[in-house]
């Protein structure tokens, strides 16, 4: 790799890692950026470097960064979102793809990638969108039910079938099928082959935008300025990290989210551990984690720092990690792909134990009132 590579290779990189942290705080902007570098990515290396990317199982590398950032934009919903049923459904959205994701990783079967779409990432899209102008606690269970029925059956499994099945490239299928041209040749090239084509492709698009612009008009008074600061919003979710909290609270849900996030990164990435004992080792991880969290908390200023909360986590981290060398097997280890794995899995870690206690616990109860509420039927005492 030369040195130009290198440099091009590290900015794609470092985009794709920092990026996602503004979900946090301008959720939209953010994960529609973070969307655009994981499309344009490959493209990026192929056009301007000389990088062997399955040499370096960049796939791989791919898959991890983008449950990555979707565990952000997750984390995101606890720390902003004042919407009860909307909270709700993205966290089954969410665990519904992840554990789709995870049968696919150690099965293969292309077809888990259907019956577990990833719909939350677009409905974390509408929300974020909802919320630029509107307090998202005025949509009702049935209207945020319905948009996420909607983008489930409308967008997400036509996606998934043309990504994963059919397997079809949206540039080749553009340049080939419709425009008549070849793959490899420029826009410019491609459009002038079939001129009327490319004309009637601008028409849908300003026929787009006329309609979004005349629906934007129609859509209820604002409740607030136009913002994409999550902060800025009127009555945002003030989080108080120093609030003392049970070293134990979300225990379960992190144990899982960590649990099956590892065993998707440890697949992309291939690396020859057993599920078996990547649950345990996480389980060590996350438990040592929490008590390292609960010791925090008694220093506020400690505590508030999210920079020293990182790095006192990922000291731990690294310090289990190689204490676990029994159970995490070290013969032939990967010393990167570990490193990534650590850096990812004390973000995530970071991140929710830091903003987890903003969104309360989901209990059964929670679940019977969504689907009440869908089906206008009040709970009764």
């Amino acid at each position: 790799m030369s040195g130009t590579d290198a440099l091009i290779f590290g900015l794609v990189v470092a985009l794709r890692l920092l990026i996602p942290l503004g979900i946090l705080r301008y959720p939209l902007p953010a994960i529609i950026a973070a969307l655009v570098i994981d499309a344009a990515d490959q493209t990026i290396f192929q056009q301007t470097t000389n990088i062997d990317l399955e040499e370096f199982n960049y796939q791989g590398y791919d898959k991890a960064l983008d449950i990555y950032y979707l565990a952000i934009a997750y984390i995101a919903t606890f720390r902003n979102w004042r919407s009860g049923p909307a909270v709700l459904i993205a966290a089954g959205l969410w665990y519904y793809r992840l554990v789709g994701v995870t049968l696919f990783e150690l099965t293969q079967w292309r077809p888990l990638l259907i019956l577990f779409p990833n719909t939350f990432e677009y409905f974390f899209i509408f929300m974020a969108a909802v919320r630029l102008q509107w307090d998202d606690r005025k949509l009702s269970a049935r209207t945020v039910a319905a948009a996420a029925a909607a983008i489930w059956v409308f967008i997400k499994l036509p996606q998934e079938y043309w990504i994963h099945i059919a397997q079809l490239d949206f540039t080749d299928f553009v340049k080939e099928d419709l425009l008549g041209s070849v793959g490899t040749a420029s826009w410019g090239d491609a459009f002038g082959t079939r001129p009327v084509v490319a004309l009637l492709m601008a028409v849908i698009v300003v026929a787009a935008l006329a309609v979004a612009v005349v629906v934007w008009r129609r859509l209820p008074s604002a409740d607030y300025p136009l913002t994409f600061d999550a902060d800025n919003i009127p009555e945002a979710k003030a989080v108080d990290p120093s609030l003392p909290t049970h070293w134990g609270q979300g225990l379960g849900e992190k144990i899982l989210l960590i649990s099956l996030t590892v065993i998707i990164f440890s697949q992309a990435l291939e690396t020859d551990a057993a599920v078996w004992r990547l649950t345990v080792a996480v389980t060590v991880i996350v438990a040592s984690n929490a008590v390292l969290t609960q010791w925090l908390r008694r220093d506020r200023g400690a505590w508030t720092s999210t920079a020293r909360a990182f790095g006192a986590t990922l000291v731990l981290n690294i310090a289990i990690y190689v204490g676990l060398g029994i159970l995490v097997s070290t013969e032939g280890r990967d010393d990167i792909t570990a490193a990534v794995l650590l850096l990812l899995l004390t973000l995530i870690v970071t991140l929710f134990d830091r903003y987890r206690s903003a969104r309360g616990d989901l209990t059964v109860d929670d679940v019977h009132d969504l689907v009440r509420a869908v089906r206008h039927r009040p709970r009764t005492a």
